[in-house]
């Protein structure tokens, strides 16, 4: 391999040229690995609205032009210098989120953040990418929408050589940030009522969290009806479609309630959902979680929410370490603990990258799983 490491590599990908205007596919160049980095080839990856909110409604409109994508799965074609514990074809998946190990975030355990991460650039400027001789930015240090990318090894987890590359792809983001905050960030417990507002595949796999943790009602919300047959296959007990009444949800479910709920989780990336789903919450006790990603505009509510004893929290990636998280829930899908097969509406190849943008604009999918290269 000391030789092909050397090499640069040509490939297609989907690049984004400028916002708003469809991904087209090229030939681009990808450099060889540096020090402490790792190229993949990605196998499958999803497509998921950070990927759309980058293209279409994210403030960094200098993050251009770009290959999108940050929820794969690949195998490793090679590696740089420095780094031990990857070989080429171990299969992995690359981390929107590192995890250094050394930085103050990584040795606590109160946080999943990293120093070392993309958080205020989401197109990072040191890429590995040219494409008609121009330098293609690599979206969230990841860059799925490319045959091949290359990611730090601190963002890259190593999973189990038996594990369905076109499955566990959704581990890389939008499965592992739903379940994750209903586990580890609202820490729902046994015996509680909670409510889940978007049944996108990160309002789903809140759904399946907070199942997995022992609720014993949860409360679907979303304003396409036909999200409930889904919702119930990962444990929602009942829906409630925000259309169908003239008052506000979050009345409704004080209602439903006796009061509010225990627990809810805000999966849409919306501030006035967020702020129904706190004012959902009982008094004295009540958790909110934000888990849906913007950066758009501010959220507000009235501080006596809080002051009655509610707590608003928000939630990355679902609270894990990623590098220690994700191969653990890799085997736990092995293990049949978590569902990944039914958040796949849709099957499609790398070229079709568009329309499976298109379908979750229009909420006609969940998720939406691309082929890139084959194993």
């Amino acid at each position: 391999m000391e030789i092909a490491w050397l090499c640069v590599i040509k490939c297609r990908a989907a690049v984004a040229w400028e916002p708003s205007k469809p991904l087209v596919m090229e030939e681009i160049e990808v450099a060889p690995p540096q020090a402490h980095e790792i190229r993949i080839k990605i196998v499958a990856t999803g497509v998921c609205h950070t990927d759309l909110y980058h293209l279409f409604e994210g403030k960094h409109k200098d993050g251009f032009p770009c290959v999108l994508g940050h929820e794969g799965a690949g195998i490793v074609e090679s590696v740089g210098s420095e780094v031990t514990k990857f070989n080429p074809g171990d299969k992995v998946i690359p981390l929107f989120i590192s995890q250094c190990g050394q930085c103050r975030f990584c040795k606590s355990p109160k946080t999943n953040l990293c120093e070392k991460g993309w958080y205020d650039v989401m197109s990072e400027s040191d890429t590995r990418f040219t494409c008609k001789g121009k330098k293609v930015l690599q979206f969230m240090g990841t860059s799925t929408f490319s045959e091949y990318t290359v990611v730090n090894e601190i963002a890259v987890a190593k999973i189990h050589p038996s594990a369905p590359l076109d499955k566990v792809c959704l581990l890389g983001c939008g499965v592992a940030t739903g379940y994750g905050a209903a586990l580890n960030t609202a820490k729902v417990e046994p015996g509680s009522t909670c409510a889940v507002f978007g049944l996108g595949a990160v309002g789903l796999a809140a759904v399946m969290g907070c199942k997995n943790a022992g609720a014993k009602r949860i409360i679907a919300i979303d304003i396409n009806p036909t999200k409930y047959e889904k919702a119930k296959v990962f444990g929602a007990t009942e829906f409630v479609n925000p259309k169908d009444h003239n008052k506000p949800i979050s009345q409704v479910l004080h209602e439903m309630t006796n009061g509010g709920v225990d627990f809810s989780l805000e999966c849409v990336g919306s501030v006035a959902v967020m702020r129904s789903a706190l004012e959902s919450c009982v008094k004295g006790w009540g958790v909110s979680v934000l888990v849906g990603w913007t950066d758009m505009d501010d959220f507000a509510a009235r501080p006596i929410q809080l002051i009655a004893g509610r707590t608003w929290k928000g939630s990355l990636f679902g609270g894990f370490k990623s590098k220690d998280g994700v191969p653990k829930l890799v085997n736990e899908y092995l293990e049949k603990k978590v569902k990944l097969d039914e958040f796949v509406t849709h099957n499609m190849t790398l070229a079709q990258v568009n329309d499976a943008i298109q379908l979750m604009q229009t909420g006609d999918c969940i998720r939406s799983v691309l082929s890139v290269a084959l194993q």
